[in-house]
């Protein structure tokens, strides 16, 4: 095959098109769903495929993305939602902590950080394990950065590597690789790769960088951090959380940490969320505009009123609580002195935790489904094999994931003490969040369909054979390139899964799921000023721009890099 004009059209095309998606999303502040649609515009009807056609392209690519990666996402989300509000997160971080010693700290985090990073998103585990982060390094009289780089490492490895990520899950489909292969390549990569850039890294940096975390931070989640019953027995404080007396600040029922707006809580339980209003210990409140709830669910604005034990309004202008001091979570329901909610009977907190060994059996579910498709793939040829036909069944990630799902429901649901209502709540509020990612997921679909529609995986093919480059390399540099552009993980495995797909009828001999590894592993590439992730990182441990970079922003690089040497060496042996 020989290099045409049409095949450098079509390159210099497509890097016009990739061009736009990255100035839109960082100069113009454009959200990728909008970029990912124009840039797709700009290629399909720069490099003449017509207007009908890039519609038609883009809007099968769209849909066929979403059918795949798009549900998966949703239940991976659900699992996540329900182990951090049944406070089966909370139980993985007490059970592994409480049994490490000072030394074994760094090691803890990450394995926690890794189990925990399964179903959660990459920003989810953060803000669910940087309380724990300040706890444990206060605990210890130790640095923030020791005990935090190995946590962050084994989230975002996780969050790169192993499937049911949206970032792996992409680039799977993309590909059509083999996801149960994919997961299985994905963790011989990411437990090395934790190590290196996690408890070994982070160990060392802690030498030369030590911060100091914002008071305002420490005061915070000192007042809503993990606790054992150790330290509750120590303090006399009760173990779940619930506040001693005179002691204002409270931890949610969920294990979650407090919000970053202040939120505080009185002796009553009763918060005051968004503006930071706080609530002194009779209940009076700081603001006049308070907002509260009568027992018939409907808000009263403004007057603030008030209603007494027996049912009756007061004039106080102030919002009072029976006798029954449980915690309310969400929308602030009255409850009565018996610890029911008025409102249908919602349970609005978990009365017990899950314990260590059936949290894990229910995060870990999809994972051990699907090795188990793999590994009956591997050991029998024959499809109509009954024990083959089970683990196709059982192992497809969709079914692996669902099962996990139902099992969650009632492990870290209907056993702990909610309700269906709450259960039902928790499942609806887990799914709002991910709106943006799912869309951009299947926007990056479709410009990967319009970009196939092109040709352009003839003109890279013929390129990538001339040059020599492994398939493995030239899609780990096409997703740094794009990861260094955007800031943005997901973008950049959506562009460089959408640029590889076409290429490999080019080169049959490319692994699919280490491909699809490779991909992941660009994508985390050396995070800076323009990735969120970035400034989470160094305003929550109190970083300077500096400091950031010689921590966060050198792991993500020692991630990227050590995976893809291992990912390249296991491609020697496939």
């Amino acid at each position: 095959m020989h290099w045409t004009l049409h095949d450098t059209a079509l390159v210099i095309w497509t890097a016009v098109a990739i061009a736009v998606v990255v100035v839109l999303i960082t100069r113009y502040k454009i959200h990728p769903f909008l970029a990912l649609i124009l840039g797709s515009a700009v290629v399909g009807l720069g490099a003449g495929l017509g207007a009908g056609k890039s519609i038609s392209s883009f809007e099968s690519g769209f849909g066929t993305t979403l059918g795949g990666v798009g549900i998966l996402v949703a239940l991976g989300t659900i699992l996540g939602k329900l182990l951090a509000d049944s406070g089966g997160a909370d139980q993985v971080v007490d059970t592994i902590v409480g049994r490490s010693g000072r030394a074994r700290l760094p090691w803890a985090m990450a394995l926690i950080a890794m189990i925990i990073g399964i179903p959660l998103f990459f920003e989810v585990g953060v803000v669910l394990l940087i309380p724990v982060i300040f706890l444990v390094a206060r605990r210890a009289k130790t640095s923030i950065v020791r005990v935090g780089i190995p946590a962050l490492a084994g989230l975002s490895v996780m969050h790169g590597l192993v499937p049911p990520h949206p970032g792996p899950l992409i680039a799977i489909d993309a590909l059509h690789a083999d996801l149960g292969q994919t997961l299985a390549f994905g963790l011989i990569v990411a437990i090395p790769t934790v190590i290196i850039a996690g408890p070994l890294y982070g160990i060392w940096i802690a030498r030369f960088v030590s911060p100091e975390p914002p008071a305002r931070l420490i005061a915070e989640f000192e007042g809503a951090s993990a606790r054992t019953a150790g330290e509750a027995a120590a303090d006399g404080t009760p173990a779940d959380g619930t506040p001693a007396e005179g002691d204002t600040r409270q931890r949610p029922a969920n294990g979650a940490p407090l919000q970053r707006d202040a939120q505080t809580r009185t002796t009553s339980g009763v918060s005051a969320q968004g503006d930071a209003r706080t609530r002194t210990t009779d209940s009076s409140s700081a603001e006049d505009d308070v907002q509260t709830r009568t027992t018939d669910g409907t808000s009263v604005q403004g007057d603030a009123q008030t209603r007494t034990t027996d049912g009756t309004f007061a004039e106080d202008g102030v919002q009072t609580r029976t006798a029954g001091r449980t915690s309310v979570e969400g929308d602030a329901r009255t409850r009565t002195g018996d610890g029911e909610s008025v409102e249908s009977g919602v349970q609005a907190r978990a009365t017990t935790r899950p314990g260590f060994v059936l949290t894990l059996v229910t995060v870990l579910l999809p994972v051990a489904l699907m090795l188990g498709k793999a590994i009956s793939d591997v050991a029998t040829d024959d499809k109509g094999n009954p024990v083959r036909k089970v683990f196709d069944s059982i192992g497809d990630p969709f079914v692996a994931l669902l099962l996990a799902v139902l099992l969650a429901l009632f492990t870290f649901g209907y056993l702990r003490g909610f309700s269906r209502a709450r259960v039902s709540d928790m499942v609806a509020g887990s799914l709002l969040p991910i709106a943006g990612i799912v869309f951009i997921i299947g926007a990056g679909g479709g410009f990967k369909q319009v970009l196939v529609g092109i040709g352009i995986g003839d003109a890279i093919g013929k390129a990538a054979a001339a040059s020599g480059i492994s398939a493995l390399l030239l899609g780990w540099l096409i997703a740094v390139g794009i990861r260094l552009a955007t800031g943005s993980a997901t973008v950049a495995t959506v562009t460089a899964a959408g640029l590889m797909a076409p290429l490999l009828a080019q080169l049959p001999g490319t692994n699919t799921a280490l491909l699809a590894l490779a991909i992941g592993s660009g994508s985390l590439f050396l995070s800076h000023v323009n990735d969120a992730g970035f400034w989470l990182v160094k305003e929550y441990f109190g970083m300077t721009v500096g400091q950031t970079f010689k921590t966060w922003s050198a792991m993500e690089t020692i991630i990227s890099v050590v995976s893809i040497v291992l990912i390249l060496f296991v491609s020697v042996f496939t």
